[in-house]
Formats: structure tokens, C-alpha cells, sequence
């Protein structure tokens, strides 16, 4: 009975738990056989391989337990068969545990597990067992006395001194917590115990379990575990929210809370890493849902700090396109999505957008312009102002800028030939109206065009090139009108007397000026009309303006131009004028050319 006792077989769960490695170090255990079973072994192994953290952790423990037991003097076995492959894939359904509790028969050693369900069916099955519960918490976890109420996240490294970020969204500093580098143990230790009290907790969930990666939510912490090979280190990351806002915080205008209210479908919060912008997400989910709004969010991990009413979705089976399927049949009024990062997800935002649901995203961006650059690539052109209505780009917590999306067939911004039209997105500013950028296929490219800059390089463009024409054409007009269409062709308006010099014989004066400027010109007369320009005089004649020409123009009609616009027409008289009253629209015009000595022409 004595040689029994000195035997303790220990399974996967009392090694992860380090309960033995405390009872060792104790005393509590002396002048015992430890008999670990190779199926544990295997087991953790098999874990570890896989980036999980629970292999890790386990490995850890055995190498403690070893080392003690040979400073101790005292003796540690594995033993047992390998598991193979069928009992590997029957482990769920406890194939493993059955086979370390054969393990512990076959030696006649004590089962020590923290497994409750282990300890029940070895005490059926006879087996001698001793469960030592493991000590769980969910509350007062030992990374917690890094935060203070101020405090945005904590960043923790094995061999680094640990340090935190304090303030808020946007205006935040870096400060070390302590001056002592953290050891790979107290590292250790703090994974191991936001992993258990993740798997026991009603808050907790693993959102992400890859190779050297673990993401866990627990309450209102996101907590990042990483390790080698895919870190350089143990390294754990916990941020948790500290500022939870209304939309009405905001202070946003009432033209924008408007059309949030009633016509915005296609919403994009955007913003740099830390500037607060699932915190708005958060306060817009939450101002639909008091308007009476079906609400569900989107989320990998499921951090958003939301009421109860709002149904926080994850990605089904690993695939947010799933989880979209569900929420189709579920049909919310609005859907939030935090974060659309990968094509996938910008290809499931739109899905969702067209299919009638009200969509609000949240996008990395280091400015409200390339939010929408993000969406260009993936979809057609025409197709973003269709997923997208409005941009809100937050910084340091505050929403700086407010971007409207519309899409028009127009003559892009710097271009002036009709037959450069097509469709174009414009992009303005929400509260001005004012356009910023044009959206368009140029060649096979989508390009996005600052509405500005094009207008101020077409206009120098122009300006210089009508600088230089000028000295030409002025020596045969004075007073030419220069019009530059683009920078390869012009419009020249001169009297209609100049223009036969201006073009010279067989068109030799103009080519040489177009050959010298490297610009083709088509030459206009000032007035657009058929007919010549002729001589006339005017004079007053009681309550009457007479226009008076030489008798052979008699019959004719005579267009009348004032400062090189057309007024009107009439026919000469007999008496070879034409006379209108000067209390007329036309006679006061008149009047006011001659008082001014303005320009006064009439063509036959």
C-alpha cells in the first residue's frame, strides 16, 4: 500500500494547472515516484506545435518538475504507450484521459488531476485519485495592477521593463511602470492566467487561436498573446476602452445629425490606429438602437462597448462572408463592422450595403480621402457611391472632417473638351457642399483628383500660355480676347477688320505664330455675325436716338453691338436710319455707351 502511495501518475490538467510544481516546492510531496504518462507528453507536445498557448504552458511545468525532482533527488518517469492515431482524434471524447487513467492502474500510483470529471470516473473505475480543484480567478488578474483609470493599454515583454499608454484616444504618452525587466516566468504566468479565467468566464472569449498568436476578450479587455516563432518573444498587449460617449458628445452639426438620422446608409468611420474610432462606432450603434433600430455589429475580437440589445457577431466557423449570411436572414437595420481591413471584408461590407442593410465600417486611414481609396480596387467605380454615402474621419476623438460622396457624368475638373466626359464620384466636403476630389477612369487607371489643384494648374497653365500669344496677336489687335480651350488649342476674337492680317495670305501669319507657340489657334471675330461691320453715326432727336447710314444701306438690317454684345436688329428706313426711343431697354443702353464712350458696332 506504501509503495502505491509513494507512486503519483500525473494528467495533462494538474501539469498545466502548476499545482505540482507549488506542492514540490512546499514539501508537501516527499519520497515520491512522479509517473507522467508519454500520452501527456504527447499531448502537449501536439498543442505546442500548434502555436497554443495550453502546450506551452505545460511544457513549461515539466521542465520545473524535473528540475526540482533531480535537485530533490528524487525520481521522475515517463511511461506508457504512445497514443495513436484514432486516440488522438478521439482525445474530445476523453480517449486520452482513459488512457493516462490505464497508465496510473498499470503502476498502481495515485491519479492527480484538476480535472473534476478525470476525478469522478477514476474513483468509479477504482483508481486511486486526488483532485485539487485549480484556483481560477476572473477579477483582480495580475496584469490588472498595471492599469490605472487613465490608462489605455498595457504592453507587456519578457526581459523588458513593462510599459503602458496613459491619457486618451489621440493624446496619449508612453510611461514605464516599473524599472525591473518582466522575467519569461511572470510573462508566463500571466498568459496562462487570462487563458483560464477566459475559459471559465461568462465575459470571456478566444477570438483568435493561431500558431504563436492568441487574441482573448475578456470583460473589457482585448488581450494579444504572442510567442516565439511568431514573436521574438513572450509578449502579452492589453488595451481596454476607458471613454464610452453618445453621438450627442459629439457636438456634430444638425446638417450632419440629419443625415445620419435619415439618410445615411453607407457609413465609413475613419481614422489613424488610437484616435477613437470605434468609440464613435460604439455611440452610432447605440443612437440607432434608442431610434428604434434593429442593431448587430460585426466584430473580430468583440470589443465594442455596447448595450445588451445590440447582438455582437463574430466570424462564423473563422469567415465573416458566413456570419453575413446569418445576419441576411436575421435583417438588421443597421449592421456595424468593425474592422474592415482585408478585401474579404470590404467585399462583404458592400454585399451587405446592396442587399438593403445600413452599413457603418471602420477603416484605418491617415486621412478621410483614403478611406476611400481603400474601397477603390475592389469594386467598380461606379459601385462606391452606391456602398458609400459618407466618410467621418476622427482624430484624438473628435470628428474633424466630414466627406459626401455622389456620382455625376460631367467634364473632370481641369479638362474642357465636351468629349472628355464620363462618369466621375465626386467627393465633397459634407458641411460646405464644396467639391474636394474627382473620382475617375483615366487611360485603364481610377485616379482621385484634388478638385483645387486641378483648377489652379489649368488656370497657370492657361494664364501663361495667353501671356505669351498675347505679345504676337496684339499687333493686330490691341483688345484680341484670348481663350485657351487646353494646352493645345486656343480661341483668338479680334475685330472683324484684323482678322484677314492676323491669318494672312494662304494662312502663312497664323501657322508661323501657332509653329512659334506650339498651340493651334482658331481665329474668331469678336462679333459673332454674318455680315460686315459698317460706318453710321448717332444723334439725338428730341426724345429719340437716330442712327443714321449712307442712303445705299436703305432696307438693309443692321445688328446693333454694344461693348461686342448683341442688343438688337432693325430694318434701315427710307430716310436711311433707324431710330429708338430713349426711354427704352435699348435706348438707355445706348445712351449709357455714349456717356462712357463705350464700344458701339453695327454689322450689315
Amino acid at each position: 500500500m506504501k509503495n502505491m502511495l509513494n507512486k503519483i501518475c500525473l494528467d495533462t490538467s494538474i501539469i498545466i494547472d502548476g499545482k505540482i510544481v507549488e506542492l514540490l516546492e512546499q514539501g508537501k510531496l516527499k519520497e515520491v515516484e512522479i509517473i507522467i504518462p508519454v500520452a501527456v507528453l504527447d499531448e502537449l507536445q501536439a498543442q505546442a506545435s500548434k502555436g497554443r498557448e495550453i502546450g506551452f504552458v505545460g511544457l513549461e511545468e515539466i521542465k520545473k518538475i524535473r528540475a526540482i525532482v533531480e535537485k530533490k533527488k528524487m525520481k521522475l518517469r515517463f511511461t506508457g504507450e504512445k497514443p495513436s492515431m484514432d486516440d488522438i482524434r478521439l482525445a474530445k471524447s476523453g480517449r486520452m484521459d482513459a488512457i493516462i487513467r490505464d497508465v496510473a492502474k498499470a503502476e498502481g500510483a495515485t491519479l492527480y488531476t484538476a480535472d473534476y470529471v478525470q476525478a469522478l470516473v477514476a474513483d468509479v473505475e477504482g483508481v486511486k485519485v486526488v483532485h485539487i480543484r485549480a484556483e481560477i480567478k476572473t477579477t483582480g488578474l495580475a496584469f490588472e495592477q498595471f492599469f490605472t483609470p487613465d490608462t489605455l493599454s498595457v504592453h507587456l515583454k519578457e526581459d523588458v521593463q513593462p510599459m503602458a499608454k496613459r491619457g486618451k484616444p489621440g493624446d496619449f504618452k508612453l510611461v514605464k511602470l516599473r524599472d525591473e525587466p518582466l522575467t519569461s516566468d511572470e510573462v508566463n504566468k500571466m498568459a496562462t492566467e487570462v487563458s483560464e479565467a477566459t475559459r471559465i468566464s461568462d465575459e470571456g472569449f478566444v477570438e483568435i487561436n493561431a500558431n504563436g498568436a492568441l487574441v482573448f476578450q475578456l470583460g473589457n479587455y482585448r488581450i494579444a498573446v504572442t510567442r516565439p516563432p511568431f514573436s521574438d518573444g513572450m509578449e502579452i498587449t492589453i488595451v481596454r476602452p476607458i471613454v464610452k460617449m453618445t453621438l450627442q458628445d459629439y457636438k456634430l452639426s444638425e446638417k450632419l445629425m440629419e443625415r445620419l438620422e435619415k439618410s445615411a446608409e453607407g457609413v465609413v468611420i475613419a481614422g489613424p490606429p488610437g484616435s477613437g474610432k470605434s468609440t464613435l462606432a460604439a455611440s452610432m450603434a447605440e443612437f440607432y438602437m434608442k431610434k428604434g433600430k434593429i442593431v448587430k455589429t460585426l466584430e473580430s475580437p468583440r470589443d465594442l462597448q455596447v448595450s445588451p440589445e445590440i447582438t455582437q457577431y463574430g466570424p462564423l466557423e473563422g469567415d465573416f462572408e458566413k456570419t453575413s449570411d446569418i445576419l441576411l436572414l436575421v435583417r438588421p437595420d443597421f449592421s456595424v463592422y468593425d474592422e474592415v481591413r482585408k478585401t474579404k471584408d470590404f467585399n462583404v461590407f458592400a454585399d451587405m450595403r446592396l442587399a438593403g442593410i445600413g452599413m457603418i465600417g471602420v477603416v484605418h486611414a491617415s486621412k478621410a480621402i483614403d478611406a476611400i481609396q481603400r474601397f477603390m480596387g475592389r469594386m467598380e467605380l461606379g459601385m462606391i457611391p452606391h456602398v458609400l454615402d459618407t466618410v467621418v474621419f476622427v482624430s484624438a476623438g473628435k470628428v474633424e472632417k466630414v466627406l459626401d460622396l455622389s456620382l455625376t457624368v460631367k467634364v473632370p475638373s481641369g479638362m474642357t473638351e465636351a468629349d472628355l466626359s464620363r462618369p466621375v464620384v465626386q467627393v465633397k466636403d459634407f458641411e460646405t457642399g464644396q467639391p474636394e476630389y474627382e473620382i475617375y477612369t483615366f487611360g485603364e487607371e481610377n485616379i482621385i483628383v484634388p478638385v483645387s489643384a486641378a483648377k489652379e494648374a489649368a488656370n497657370a497653365v492657361n494664364k501663361l500660355a495667353a501671356e505669351r500669344m498675347m505679345v504676337d496677336i496684339r499687333k493686330f489687335d490691341p483688345h484680341a480676347v484670348i481663350e485657351i480651350i487646353d494646352p493645345n488649342n486656343a480661341i483668338v476674337r479680334v475685330d472683324n477688320e484684323a482678322i484677314p492680317r492676323l491669318i494672312g495670305k494662304s494662312g502663312v501669319m497664323i501657322n508661323e505664330i501657332e509653329k512659334r507657340l506650339g498651340i493651334h489657334i482658331d481665329v474668331q471675330p469678336k462679333i459673332a455675325a454674318i455680315g460686315n461691320e459698317v460706318n453710321f453715326g448717332i444723334s439725338e432727336a428730341g426724345n429719340s436716338l437716330e442712327i443714321t447710314f449712307d442712303k445705299r444701306l436703305i432696307g438693309k438690317v443692321a445688328s446693333v453691338y454694344i461693348e461686342d454684345k448683341f442688343s438688337f436688329s432693325a430694318t434701315i428706313g427710307k430716310k436711311g436710319m433707324i431710330k429708338v426711343n430713349k426711354d427704352s431697354e435699348i435706348g438707355r443702353q445706348l445712351v449709357n455707351a455714349l456717356v462712357r464712350k463705350g464700344s458701339i458696332k453695327v454689322t450689315i
